[in-house]
């Protein structure tokens, strides 16, 4: 496979996969108390937004890319 190949199918991976899930979430654990020798801690959850646009993008990109590999050949 060539270099292109590869890159176009995983743009169109990362794209697909981005119009599924729209965000990433983590957590972390902060502490709420400290007072002491007792400590008190919280888990927070976070979620880091990736609008649908950006997986649009990455979508045509991957699509536009396998094109122009194909019609070199």
């Amino acid at each position: 496979m060539k270099t292109n190949t590869v890159i176009a199918i995983i743009l169109i991976i990362v794209g697909i996969a981005i119009f599924a899930y729209q965000g990433i979430s983590y957590t972390t654990r902060e502490k709420v108390v400290d007072v002491g020798p007792v400590e008190i801690t919280a888990d927070k959850t976070n979620t880091f937004p990736l609008p649908p646009v950006v997986g649009g993008i990455a979508l045509a990109g991957g699509i536009v890319l396998l094109l122009v590999e194909n019609k070199k050949t």
